[in-house]
């Protein structure tokens, strides 16, 4: 009882539900049950370590249930590399997703965390992702290499993992709760000190965590505190408040930028306390940088580039810098299989990719139309990017700040839909600003169906491509 009265008075400090404020302590719990991890002797009881914190976790945090709900994804997908090997990843993913978006219906898991609720869906879809890419990479490794890209033979599995393994792996206390995902073979090489984490005596020694850990440690504490300063001035209550419909265009614009903008610090706070988990572990490296002497790379776990967000130059590339890990995850497991062989990725592709996305965060209409929203804003910033590889230095610099300035409209406009998730919430707001963040990007693509570059000015790889 005075534990409750406790968690009360600390949750109303702060100005978060007592379920939230459980959440984030055993969130924040995370880091140094990864630490001790590191002092778990022997292959077997590392895996039943990630296994049983990962559940103990997750009850405290959301009860005995959550952890059942758990247990039935993780059965689907380890029955069906048993049972039925050649067709295992597809199966996994439909019966997956399925259940997923059964939880998300029956939870209401969007207007829970619209109001500042919490669930077990958010880990569950994180656990989805886990146990798709497993049997996928099963799956794969009954087909011969040539022919297969190269994530699929970096991530392939020769041998069916055992249940023990396979436990540890879905319910790993580090990233249970809000991710990062990462592939079962990093898993397994890990836990058995092979690969880049074979620290040997003939060979290098293993690098300290600690200054990657604190440095993601105070990011996520600046993150927090900005957006507890900032969220009491931008509450998406505004979007339906007779009052912000009497505002001017630019002043109901700015307040979509900072809305949007408010909202992703919580993110950047989440992700940045996956990250120290990950990294304390010692699962977050990812190999040396080629210097003298080697450093140490700590970005296996690092699922957002903040200033590459804030600062993106092209729509292109906020894939690549927002939620990094499921981005990646997608263009695997999805976009690259879309594509027939022998044939280039297009905007069907894209589209498919970025509906996936939003049937994995439920199927709110916010969602949808977010999804839809950014395919269309990443195929108009292609346009711009061919455009401006085509032109001489001083209109491309124009044509740079273009695409920079349409990317922050873009998606501050889109990011609503994200935010306030109700089909009438959305287009209420779209409609607000005249629908421009719709309008410009299908008048940029249908302009380049018509004004076609030429050969670029300067021969470059095309990163952003």
């Amino acid at each position: 009882m005075a534990m409750e009265l406790q968690l009360d008075s600390m949750a109303a400090s702060i100005g978060v539900s007592v379920a939230v404020l459980r959440f984030l302590l055993c969130f924040v719990a995370t880091i140094p049950f990864s630490f001790f991890w590191r002092f778990v002797p022997g292959r077997l009881p590392k895996h039943f370590y990630s296994a049983a914190v990962g559940v103990f976790l997750s009850y405290l945090s959301f009860g005995f249930s959550s952890n059942l709900h758990f247990l039935v994804p993780m059965f689907l997908g380890y029955a069906s590399m048993v049972v039925y090997r050649p067709r295992c990843g597809i199966l996994t993913f439909f019966f997956g997703f399925g259940y997923l978006i059964a939880c998300h219906v029956y939870y209401m898991s969007g207007d829970a965390w619209k109001e500042g609720g919490i669930d077990a869906t958010g880990a569950l879809m994180v656990l989805t992702l886990k146990v798709i890419s497993c049997s996928i990479n099963y799956n794969d490794g009954m087909l011969k290499e040539e022919g297969l890209r190269d994530a699929q033979k970096k991530n392939r599995l020769v041998e069916l993992p055992s249940i023990v393994e396979y436990i540890g792996f879905c319910l790993c206390c580090g990233s249970h709760f809000a991710g990062p995902v990462f592939e079962m073979k990093d898993y397994l090489d890990w836990t058995e000190g092979k690969g880049i984490w074979n620290f040997g005596a003939k060979g290098p020694k293993a690098p300290s965590p600690y200054g990657a850990t604190i440095r993601a440690l105070l990011q996520a504490g600046f993150c927090m505190g900005l957006y507890l300063n900032l969220v009491p001035y931008f509450p998406l209550s505004k979007f339906t408040d007779p009052s912000y419909h009497e505002w001017g265009f630019w002043k109901k614009l700015g307040y979509q930028y900072m809305s949007g903008q408010t909202a992703r610090w919580k993110y950047y706070f989440i992700w940045s306390i996956s990250e120290a988990s990950i990294i304390i572990s010692g699962l977050g490296f990812s190999g040396w940088i080629d210097s003298s002497p080697p450093k140490p790379r700590w970005d296996r776990a690092k699922n957002v580039d903040i200033l590459g967000v804030e600062l993106a130059k092209s729509a292109v590339v906020i894939p690549a810098v927002w939620n990094i890990q499921v981005s990646t995850w997608l263009r695997h497991y999805v976009y690259e299989r879309l594509v027939q062989s022998g044939k280039k990725p297009g905007f069907l592709q894209l589209l498919g990719t970025q509906t996936v996305s939003a049937i994995w965060h439920g199927l709110y209409p916010g969602y949808i139309i977010f999804f839809v929203q950014s395919a269309l804003m990443i195929a108009g910033s292609r346009v711009i990017y061919r455009w401006q590889q085509a032109v001489p230095p001083t209109i491309k610099n124009v044509l740079v700040f273009s695409n920079f300035a349409y990317t922050i409209l873009v998606l501050s406009y889109s990011c609503v839909g994200f935010m306030v998730l109700s089909l009438h919430e959305t287009l209420a707001s779209y409609g607000s600003v005249y629908f421009i963040g719709t309008v410009v990007p299908i008048v940029i693509i249908l302009l380049g169906k018509v004004i076609k570059p030429g050969k670029p000015s300067r021969s470059k790889p095309r990163k952003e491509e």
